[in-house]
């Protein structure tokens, strides 16, 4: 619908001081907008620079709505007016455009225009354009859960990247939690060259979005600074008050390229163009000033000199201000973990009643959650009655930590993994345990979002940690088939930012269990779903332990070669080396390394030193999979130890079918581990 809220701001009503400054803070942001593109033709910096001249009137708006320190402001690369009309400096902008160490959004780690300023809680935004409205409507999460009334969430975005699948999640499940969300789509009529009419079929993306409950939409002229300041002004109030969704859709114009990359007159015609330049915000503002009598030709132009001087002031500074150095490419990849100080090795006496792996994992995780009163769970199918997942791994948490803590998500992996990181910002005590999805293999939607968060703490150098705990049931030897019996870690350890864990016995996956959930930082967690009933998977846990990541466990000594291995393949290895034991005389020492990221180097070397031969084996295919990380660190800084070449075993180079001969004939079993140990023992 039509804004037809009540006029507060308009030429007349508003008082001069206000509109002087507006002036101020538009003139400020064109004349940052203008001159970034010749940071790029000296070599400078700036090689990213996408215009906002056009855009002024609704980012001026949505500057002077968000309320610093208390609202939540997720601006796209194209905010460049609204993060001046927040209040950031033209230096903080310029230090952004030329990647200085002093970039207050990360120290030059993002692209220029990215600008942020998180002690504000103006968010660091990714170049993946709108997933950021996923983060909204967790942070939206975050502030109804912990009752901040009177604070809301604004996310920004053109229009054409409302047709990332990830943009209806984030709205859908806004509508659906009632969160108060502010969603602002500038609309220029193009994502970089693709016209409007080839994204949607709607002439207004808003109108894709007028079907949602609990959705309010707002249409204004964002080209118009008092139809846009009356349509924000409504839209946060309203958004605090029902403690619900709005979207304000924008029409504006684009009056430059894309980008700096971009030719747009390539593809917008001479009339075009000339009707843009007509249309610019800032021009039409100034005319209203002057005809209107509240400002004088002499007034503005005194507050257009202390902008020129201001800008030429900044720059001088941010030219001589320092570059990142090349050694800080290491610092904030991932937050230091949690240290167990009882339990430095993650050993313990074995004194007790064994218990299962599934057992284990639901134990610890009540007991953190009593630990932690900010601890949040959510999934696929976690929390129905008397239900607790597909496997029940959590059985009886929602009846016993409420649905405030513990709820169902809906099946969108994207929306689970992007609103935990949303919610995540919110203050360093919460933790957040997902489950990504219901089996391993169904995660790969949320692979955008994983990515996103792997680097959200190096991007901001260190300002931001998604202390996330992602629970995936992985692996196969259920007869699953597709989609429910592959593993993933060889794919999914290729990131940096996140610590990798694949326990085998209960006792380690409750310790490992306990050791994410009380780290900052992003710990993905896989649990070997044919082991969670397993006898052989049963062990003592004592209620308190922790295992540290990067600590390898030696799980049966020998001297004749180290098989290296984790998950459901640790059991076939054991299994394996007591065989070669009675049969052949042969002593094989097993390591269950536990953790694959960070990887307990020290253990493994330190073995090879005494058997000099390495069989690496995992449930994974070997061709991609992470024993050839293993083996390539062994051959590389073990080389002289060996007496034989490593050797790699794991699941062939197939999917892994549902029928059961198909996955035996596919997945590493004990007898393939005895023949490669023998064949290796042979060399």
């Amino acid at each position: 619908m039509k804004s037809n809220f009540p006029e507060k701001y308009s030429i007349k009503k508003t008082d001069k001081k206000t509109l002087l400054e507006w002036y101020r803070l538009l003139f400020l942001g064109r004349t940052l907008d203008e001159r970034a593109p010749n940071y790029l033709k000296q070599a400078i910096g700036w090689s990213y620079h996408a215009p906002a001249a056009g855009h002024d009137g609704i980012q001026l708006a949505i500057g002077q709505n968000f309320k610093k320190n208390k609202d939540h402001l997720f601006p796209y690369y194209r905010d460049l007016q609204t993060c001046v009309s927040a209040g950031m400096t033209a230096e903080e902008v310029i230090y952004n455009g030329i990647s200085k160490d002093a970039d207050v959004a990360g120290g030059g780690r993002h692209m220029s225009n990215h600008l942020a300023k998180p002690e504000w809680n103006i968010h660091n935004v990714s170049s993946a354009t709108g997933n950021h409205t996923l983060h909204a409507s967790g942070l939206g999460r975050a502030l109804k859960t912990y009752k901040e009334n009177d604070a809301v969430v604004i996310s920004s975005q053109g229009e054409s990247s409302v047709s990332e699948g990830y943009v209806y999640e984030a709205i859908n499940g806004a509508s659906r939690e009632k969160l108060p969300v502010v969603f602002v789509f500038q609309d220029n009529g193009y994502g970089i060259s693709v016209p409007k009419e080839d994204q949607t079929a709607n002439r207004k993306v808003a109108h894709n979005f007028e079907g949602f409950k609990n959705l309010r939409i707002i249409y204004c002229n964002g080209k118009d600074v008092f139809d846009s300041m009356n349509a924000m002004e409504e839209a946060v109030s309203w958004a605090k008050k029902e403690q619900s969704p709005v979207v304000v859709h924008a029409n504006c114009v684009r009056i430059g390229s894309h980008s700096n990359s971009d030719r747009h007159e390539l593809y917008r015609d001479e009339n075009e163009l000339n009707y843009v330049k007509e249309y610019d915000p800032l021009a039409k503002y100034k005319r209203m000033l002057l005809r209107y009598e509240k400002a004088t030709e002499d007034e503005l132009k005194e507050i257009e000199e202390k902008v020129t001087k201001e800008v030429k002031d900044a720059h001088k500074k941010a030219i001589k201000a320092a570059d990142p150095k090349p050694e800080s490419i290491h610092d904030f990849v991932i937050p230091e973990p949690y240290k167990s100080e009882k339990y430095p090795d993650g050993l313990h006496k074995g004194e007790g009643n064994s218990i299962k792996l599934i057992e284990a994992l639901n134990g610890t995780l009540k007991a953190e959650f009593r630990h932690n009163p900010d601890t949040y769970l959510w999934g696929q199918d976690i929390a129905n009655k008397d239900k607790g997942g597909v496997f029940n791994v959590s059985k009886g948490m929602q009846q016993e930590f409420g649905k405030h803590r513990v709820f169902n998500a809906p099946i969108a992996e994207d929306y689970i993994m992007g609103t935990a990181n949303g919610m995540s910002r919110y203050n360093k005590k919460i933790r957040i345990v997902v489950e990504g999805a219901e089996f391993a293999d169904y995660f790969w939607p949320a692979m955008e979002q994983y990515v996103e968060t792997t680097h959200e703490y190096w991007r901001t150098k260190g300002q931001f940690s998604p202390n996330i705990t992602i629970r995936l049931a992985s692996g196969g030897y259920i007869g699953g088939g597709l989609y429910h019996s592959q593993t993933t870690e060889g794919a999914l350890a290729t990131f940096p930012g996140i610590r990798v864990v694949y326990p085998s016995f209960a006792d380690d996956a409750a310790g490992l269990l306990r050791t994410s959930m009380r780290s900052e930082g992003l710990t993905l967690f896989l649990e070997p779903k044919a082991l969670y009933n397993s006898p052989k998977a049963a062990s003592v846990v004592p209620d308190d332990f922790e295992v540290p990541f990067g600590k390898a466990r030696v799980r049966r000594e020998g001297d004749k070669m180290t098989i290296i291995t984790y998950g459901n393949t640790t059991h076939m290895c054991l299994e394996a080396a007591e065989k070669m034991s009675k049969e052949d005389g042969l002593e094989v020492e097993v390591i269950d390394i536990r953790s694959l990221i960070p990887l307990d180097k020290e253990t493994i070397l330190k073995s090879l030193e005494k058997t000099s031969r390495a069989l690496v084996v995992h449930e994974d295919k070997v061709f991609g999979g992470f024993g050839g990380e293993l083996a390539a660190i062994i051959a590389d800084e073990a080389f002289e130890l060996l007496d034989a070449p490593v050797k790699r075993l794991g699941a062939e180079f197939t999917p892994i079918g549902f029928n059961r001969i198909l996955e035996a004939a596919a997945l590493p079993n004990t007898e393939k581990v005895l023949k490669a140990a023998r064949e290796l023992a042979a060399y």
